[in-house]
């Protein structure tokens, strides 16, 4: 961060979402920055405009406690562990501290829903996490709510649902020949291109309201067959051959078995309505074929 004046944005963890957010502000008003792991990337980053500061996940040193307290905003993707929240155990007094802060936005998942068996759920719905992951991201919530109750920090909580954009998405795996289509009967992910994860924090930047919770996905679930297909024909590519999730699933890896766990549709009533958000890609559709269109 280098500007003296105007907006200033500290993002724990410059990942996919965080650098579509920082590519959607006005690079002429706003100063931004954050924490990466490695050396390599952070000499990238800081090539770009991006002021990088190494972090492990451990204690801030000195140059990440400044370059927080002089920020005005905030965003956190980095997921929580097994110690709890790290930016948490790592920066909440200096959050505390801050007397420029007036937005921070903390990532989560519409995992912390759990299983609905295919019922629709908005940020009202109870929470039911279903894996030890989306248990620590209920905690993490929780952590962060709290330091809005008792100190006011203007926390604002995104529930993302399934994460694409160009270069991660379903034509990823169609390339490699790694793509399955399963069938699972009834069971359908809610997804968000990342474009429009970077317009939904912008608008809620520009609408502050701590202490706020926003489902962040687009207007069609979908079973995951349906994507791969799609992204086949417009690659024209024969489909993979279709099978049951009974039978694929004794081949799947925990962590891709977790992802069959849940079965939910999500609610983003709240985006479109409080923040007055028209998606780019209201669909799959739609927004592969953005993605396809700028790869071809």
């Amino acid at each position: 961060m280098t500007r003296r004046g105007g907006p200033k944005l500290f993002c724990f963890g410059i990942g996919f979402s965080a650098k579509a957010l920082i590519d959607h502000l006005p690079v002429a008003d706003w100063s931004t920055g954050g924490t990466v792991r490695d050396l390599e990337n952070a000499q990238q980053l800081v090539t770009k405009g991006i002021d990088a500061t190494l972090w492990d996940g451990g204690d801030l040193n000195d140059e990440a406690k400044h370059k927080l307290l002089a920020a005005t905003h905030v965003l956190v993707s980095v997921p929580p562990g097994e110690a709890g929240d790290p930016v948490i155990n790592a920066a909440s007094e200096i959050l505390k501290s801050s007397t420029n802060l007036n937005w921070l936005g903390y990532l989560s998942t519409t995992g912390v829903y759990g299983n609905t068996n295919g019922a629709f759920v908005d940020e009202k719905a109870p929470l039911n996490p279903s894996s030890a992951r989306s248990e620590r991201r209920v905690a993490a919530e929780a952590g962060w709510l709290d330091l809005y109750k008792k100190y006011k920090i203007p926390i604002h909580i995104f529930r993302l649902a399934g994460i694409y954009g160009p270069g991660r998405s379903v034509f990823n795996q169609i390339r490699k020949g790694a793509a399955k289509r399963i069938n699972k009967l009834g069971h359908a992910f809610s997804r968000i291109h990342v474009d429009d994860i970077a317009s939904i924090l912008a608008a809620s930047i520009s609408r502050p309201n701590p202490g706020a919770i926003y489902n962040v996905c687009d207007n069609e679930p979908a079973a995951p067959s349906e994507i791969t297909e799609y992204a086949c024909h417009l690659l024209e590519k024969d489909p993979p051959p279709i099978e049951d999730f009974e039978v694929a699933k004794e081949r799947m890896t925990p962590m891709g078995l977790s992802f069959w766990t849940d079965n939910r549709r999500v609610k983003n009533t709240r985006i479109r309505k409080e923040l007055g958000v028209k998606l780019k890609y209201p669909d799959y559709r739609s927004g592969l074929q953005a993605i396809f269109a700028a790869e071809d």
